[in-house]
């Protein structure tokens, strides 16, 4: 059974729209440019979806110089976000239990997503020598770090458990609601679960801990309307210790290309 990389996904900038890739850089901290940028309010804590559902609205391309940000509904001019912040702005924002150090990108940005979300806000860029170390329970050599993301640095999902999903759902759903990094076709539902160390493209990664799930995932990412579905129907079998588990997230033990038709190697 070969296992195949069906799609490459980054998210730019936290809990916005993510951007489709036929090829990628795999980094220490993860896919290059993925989650680099975070949004955080007044008091330097980070905004998601699950504060404001309208970031599932906002739409990022990426260029060769930056990013294009653009709301899929608002009557607003699109805005460029570079690569470089404007500022030399450093903060120290709160991600769940981590403190991470960004930098300011600029006010013309921070006006942007103010205006557009209706609530004041900023965006920060992590700078390289910012180093977010990853869970030690789930390290292997205690270096691991990561950027913006929730906690690791790739998601990796098997396209057979969401096809199993689908089948249990009276409305099917995409991928998009639970924003993998790595998709891959083969094997059965969930066998992701179980995987430790493979190669894919020029990359070495490893599974450490199966991904649980929270309410972001009942955001349509279309539409940016509120269900109960999935978590509801996930709970019925993919309840373990109280966590709703669906995907497995992966440390990076050599970096490399990784590319969409790349064999997943044990």
């Amino acid at each position: 059974m070969a296992f195949i990389v069906s799609e490459i996904t980054i998210y730019p900038i936290k809990s916005l729209g993510g951007i489709s890739l036929q090829e990628a850089q795999v980094e220490e901290r993860g896919f290059q440019h993925d989650r680099r940028w975070v949004l955080a309010d007044e008091n330097n804590v980070f905004i998601t979806q699950r504060q404001n559902e309208q970031m599932a609205l906002i739409d990022v391309q990426l260029t060769s110089d930056g990013l294009v940000v653009s709301h899929r509904v608002k009557q607003i001019a699109p805005l460029s976000v570079p690569f470089e912040p404007q500022t030399a702005e450093q903060q120290v924002i709160t991600i769940w239990d981590d403190i991470v150090r960004g930098i300011r990108v600029s006010d013309e940005v921070d006006a942007w997503f103010t205006t557009v979300l209706d609530k004041k806000c900023a965006l920060f860029y992590q700078p390289n020598d910012s180093v977010r170390l990853t869970d030690p329970k789930y390290s292997i050599t205690q270096k691991e770090h990561t950027s913006f993301a929730d906690g690791y640095p790739i998601l990796l999902i098997g396209q057979s458990s969401l096809d199993e999903l689908n089948g249990k759902l009276e409305e099917p759903i995409t991928m998009k609601r639970f924003r993998p990094n790595l998709v891959f076709t083969g094997g059965e539902a969930h066998i992701e679960d179980s995987w430790k160390y493979f190669h894919v493209g020029s990359a070495q990664l490893v599974g450490v801990k199966p991904c649980a799930r929270c309410v972001l995932t009942t955001i349509n990412p279309e539409t940016a309307e509120k269900g109960k579905e999935p978590l509801r129907t996930l709970t019925q079998y993919r309840n373990v210790n109280n966590k709703i588990l669906f995907g497995q997230n992966l440390l990076v033990v050599e970096t490399g290309k990784i590319s969409v038709g790349d064999e997943i190697i044990f």
